[in-house]
């Protein structure tokens, strides 16, 4: 019996082409995103996939098998592979249950253990699989089992990145597939309303993420700005601002989705790179427990306004207060609701996760200010008051 190593047990970290260049990819880019990765310290934060969306191969199978596209991938995908694991990086690739995939290229469906076996062979380690094109009469739920057994037996160990869109009561079903992670949603656009769309649409649904596989609330648009060669992810009036950005991330990282990249880690602003890189932040989202939190709403302003609140390894807490309306409005977490009665003789010391610094002990109350579409993300000790 092989000793496979587990995968996954927090949620993965790295980029993916998909955001920003959709079919527009080739071996220059991702090598070249591979040395940014390094370059800019988003390997040392800890993030360390590089992943291939769709379009990479030729629309037909040679002799049944999956084969790059030769103008984009004219020394193959094991060369491109081969030069992010030099990097000290992992290395993933996309395919899709179904007999295409979005983009209309080969799919995996009726494939599924010869496809497993060729990207064993090319040295893939993280495979996104999508839901298009899957025939009507096929059972979804089995799809995924088979390409888990798939992957399970070829070999290598591979992240199976299960990406459904939330279909078919995917939460039900989706952890005895084999997958190490699974998409909750519908794609993510580069702007405010569809942020806070996917992050609402998830609160509730803590309990069905857990190590070893976890709810994927879809890859990250921090940074992008608009430019996307996607129309439909692109946003037409510039993307989010910074702050929605930094807010975006603080939620993703919280409520424990990974951490997928999608701007064009080339041409990052240091803006973008001091949200990638917040240390406290990926703290929360890589503590080794994977505790989803519950979330607080407050009083008021329930629409507008909530504290989400993630019980940490060693004792603390990650509390998470978010503002989604359109002007400053006040959050206030009485610390009954999550536990801590002022009886206990006990308080908050309180970390500013976006600050770096303490900020006080605090009994029975945390009450604070929070600017339109901003968030603040606070490590709690408890201590003796």
């Amino acid at each position: 019996m092989k000793n496979v190593s587990p995968l996954c047990h927090t949620p993965p970290m790295g980029w993916n082409s998909w955001n920003t260049f959709s079919w527009n990819i080739n071996a220059d880019l991702i090598k070249s995103s591979a040395d940014k990765m390094i370059e800019t310290g988003l390997a040392e934060a800890g993030y360390e996939y590089i992943v291939i969306d769709d379009c990479w191969s030729e629309k037909q199978r040679v002799n049944g098998r999956l084969v790059p596209d030769h103008e984009k991938f004219p020394d193959g995908i094991k060369s491109v592979a081969d030069y992010v694991h030099s990097k000290g990086l992992k290395f993933g690739i996309y395919s899709c249950a179904g007999t295409h995939t979005c983009a209309g290229y080969p799919g995996s469906f009726e494939h599924e253990f010869e496809d497993a076996e060729t990207f064993a062979e090319w040295g893939v380690d993280y495979l996104k699989y999508d839901y298009c094109y899957k025939p009507e009469t096929a059972d979804g739920a089995n799809l995924y089992k088979r390409m888990g057994m798939a992957l399970r037996n070829c070999g290598r160990d591979i992240v199976f990145s299960a990406c459904n869109w939330g279909k078919d009561d995917v939460h039900s079903w989706i952890r005895e597939s084999g997958a190490n992670l699974f998409r909750s949603t519908g794609d993510i656009q580069d702007n405010w309303e569809s942020v806070k769309r996917i992050a609402l649409s998830q609160i509730g649904k803590e309990c069905c993420s857990g190590v070893y596989c976890h709810n994927d609330m879809d890859m990250l648009v921090v940074g992008m700005h608009g430019n996307s060669d996607n129309e439909w992810i692109a946003d037409v009036v510039g993307g989010c601002t910074d702050t929605e950005y930094k807010t975006h991330f603080a939620l993703w990282a919280i409520m424990n989705s990974p951490l997928m990249i999608g701007c064009d880690i080339r041409k990052m602003s240091d803006e973008t790179k001091e949200i990638l890189t917040n240390k406290d932040i990926i703290a929360i989202n890589q503590d080794i427990e994977c505790r989803g939190p519950y979330c607080i709403k407050q009083w008021n302003n329930p629409e507008n306004v909530f504290a989400l609140i993630k019980p940490l390894s060693g004792g603390d807490y990650a509390i998470g207060m978010f503002n989604f309306g359109d002007k400053t409005n006040e959050m206030s977490l009485q610390f009954f609701d999550i536990g801590l009665p002022y009886t206990s003789g006990r308080g908050l010391e309180i970390y500013d996760c976006c600050k770096h610094e303490t900020i006080g002990i605090f009994t029975e109350r945390l009450c604070v200010q929070i600017p339109s579409h901003d968030c603040m993300m606070y490590r709690a000790k408890v201590v003796k008051a």
